[in-house]
């Protein structure tokens, strides 16, 4: 495995513990910290203001990807031992790729085994197939239910999936953006979290455009240090509308700039421009792509994204946008800012 290029020390108090509406902030309140692609040049702002750092013509591409309660508490069958399924991602033939936990968090290592029944209440159960080959910390699973009715249990059972840095745990609305209407992801596409129906109009009102994809996100953490580092790309369902590949097609067209709003946008743009020769089109499928400092970005021009964790693999996806040194300057200054991490941090835009 490759050195990571961009190492930095997060102190532990720069964690966002709750939401910034638990904070007395409103959604877009968050601060964000604009890098200049060609300058380098670093700016602190307010999310608000995000408006001041785009054009008229330059277009937002967001995931519509919505939430799942995507940790499930069960009981295995016949021991009635508890344990918490994680939702990691659907599969094409609508089985499901899940990491097992006990209720402490620890793995269940060899315990678990093909044919394995877990019983989640209201009907609710699934049997367990075999591990995954790639990433052997998943284990594949069938649920006894398909369709609406297991997306229905699904989000009555379910919990969203939390780590200890939070304070407290969080009802799933605040693991929702406001403008996601595709249930798949197992935790949230966290940049798009601070946008508010208020900043969305008034940027269309400033000739900002806004198209959409789905690209449902796993799992950040398999709770396996040795694999987490390793950074292995799920392989994660997109599907990019025929409106959209249009969009993106005029913005370019016009000399409008294309402008992720999380990386996961990113994957699902970039992939499509390696299928299709570079052009954006109407497609549904599936991608493991990951955008290192080596990868030409082919459609996306800025990237709106959250402030990732030292050793994370979207800190590789920022060297692509960015010299390495030029992030780690800029996080550097974010750290002496006290910014905050995670999913209900602070912004950062490259632009």
């Amino acid at each position: 495995m490759l050195e990571h290029p961009l190492k930095f020390q997060l102190p532990d108090g720069l964690s966002a513990k709750e939401p910034p509406e638990r904070r007395g902030l409103a959604r877009d309140q968050v601060r964000l910290m604009a890098i200049d692609r060609c300058t380098h040049n670093v700016v602190h702002s307010q999310f608000d203001q995000l408006a001041n750092f785009l054009r008229a013509g330059d277009l937002l591409v967001f995931n519509s990807s919505r939430t799942l309660p995507a940790a499930l508490a069960g009981r295995i069958e016949p021991t009635s031992q508890t344990i918490e399924v994680r939702l990691a991602e659907r599969l094409p033939d609508k089985s499901w790729l899940a990491l097992l936990l006990r209720k402490s968090e620890a793995p269940l290592g060899d315990e678990p085994y093909a044919g394995m029944n877990i019983d989640f209440g209201e009907g609710l159960s699934c049997r367990l197939l075999e591990r995954d080959q790639r990433i052997p910390r998943l284990w594949k699973l069938r649920f006894s239910e398909s369709g609406t009715r297991l997306l229905d249990l699904i989000y009555r059972l379910g919990q969203p999936i939390r780590y200890d840095y939070l304070s407290v745990p969080w009802q799933l609305d605040y693991y929702q953006n406001v403008y996601a209407t595709e249930p798949g992801s197992a935790e949230m596409p966290s940049a798009g979290r601070p946008f508010t129906w208020r900043l969305l109009f008034a940027l269309r009102r400033a000739g900002v455009g806004a198209a959409y994809l789905t690209l449902h996100p796993g799992l950040s953490s398999y709770m396996d240090e040795r694999l987490d580092r390793l950074h292995l790309a799920s392989e994660e369902e997109y599907s990019i509308p025929e409106a959209t590949a249009l969009k993106i097609k005029s913005a370019l067209t016009r000399g409008g700039r294309i402008v992720a709003v999380g990386t996961t946008v990113v994957r699902a743009l970039e992939s499509i421009a390696i299928i299709r020769s570079g052009q954006p089109q109407a497609y549904h499928g599936y991608t493991d792509l990951r955008i290192t400092a080596a990868h030409k970005l082919r459609v996306v021009d800025g990237l709106l994204t959250g402030l990732h964790e030292p050793q994370a693999s979207h800190l590789d996806l920022l060297c692509a946008f960015l010299p390495a040194e030029v992030v780690r300057t800029a996080y550097q200054e974010a750290i002496t800012r006290n910014y905050l991490w995670h999913e209900f941090g602070d912004l950062n835009l490259i632009l």
